[in-house]
């Protein structure tokens, strides 16, 4: 397993993550005027989402701390705090810091990748084994794996390479027009999701593909209910994309609800 150092880090990232999270997401209105850069109140409170879902992925990571178990969260954790803080520095001219909650976002990404980074060598030194043994995934969830992976990947792709104007970025799938930045930063999102599955690959323990369920299932709880609180934004009708927006969650969580009642969650 990963060392000491870094579980405390994971643990302090939680903390982090919770305390942003929570004010974002309770308080969009009163934040989004004084967030790190310029944002409505459904972006604000749906970053508030990523930091809640984070908080859960990384508070669960750390309580069960078995490398065979939480390899996928810590990687997307960490591609996640590493993708986000090349994203702030790109655009750090439109930064802005006149707000504790701006700095505190960010600090909590700086946060996010010292414990990549500590995390990472303690990957390179110690080595640690995955466990092949007990259940397997079966070919329908390893190919929905392979899916998974290709279609949210390619979302986090076209959100880091496209530009304003493009297919999907003027409200035909989120429901509002992005700036750039929170663009590039929904994009390194997704991004970090699929890159944070890839190791199901390889890793073909059904315990692994449970448990990497459930501590990402704080980002489909929040992120829902943020799109759900702001439901009068969304046009299904001139703007069906948008329906995509809500299904990929909810089938998401569908899916692994039903492999939870069947299998169970052992240990978390």
């Amino acid at each position: 397993m990963l060392s000491n150092t870094s579980r405390l880090f994971t643990y302090l990232i939680a903390l982090l993550y919770a305390v942003v999270g929570v004010l974002l997401f309770a308080m969009p209105e009163q934040l989004t005027p004084v967030f790190a850069w310029q944002v409505t109140q459904l972006v604000t409170m749906t970053v508030g989402g990523w930091c809640l879902g984070n908080a859960w992925a990384a508070f669960f990571s750390a309580r069960r701390w078995q490398w065979a178990q939480i390899q996928p969260a810590m990687y997307y954790l960490w591609f996640f705090g590493l993708l986000e803080l090349g994203v702030m520095f790109v655009f750090r001219e439109r930064l802005r810091f006149g707000h504790p909650v701006a700095a505190l976002y960010v600090g909590t990404l700086i946060a996010n990748g010292v414990a990549a980074l500590v995390g990472i060598f303690d990957v390179v030194r110690l080595q640690p084994a995955v466990d092949q043994s007990g259940a397997r995934t079966s070919s329908l969830q390893y190919t929905a794996v392979i899916l998974f992976i290709l279609g949210v990947g390619f979302l986090g792709y076209y959100g880091v390479t496209a530009q304003i104007g493009d297919v999907g970025t003027n409200g035909g799938i989120f429901p509002e027009v992005m700036t750039p930045l929170t663009l590039r930063s929904f994009g390194v999102f997704y991004l970090s999701i699929a890159l944070g599955v890839v190791p199901l690959l390889w890793n073909r323990n059904l315990q692994t593909f449970l448990s990497h369920g459930f501590v990402s299932y704080g980002l489909i709880i929040f992120i829902t209910l943020a799109a759900f609180v702001y439901l009068r934004l969304f046009d299904f009708a001139q703007r069906p994309g948008g329906l995509a927006y809500f299904g990929a969650y909810l089938a998401v969580g569908i899916v692994f609800l039903y492999y939870f009642r069947k299998y169970g969650i052992e240990g978390v």
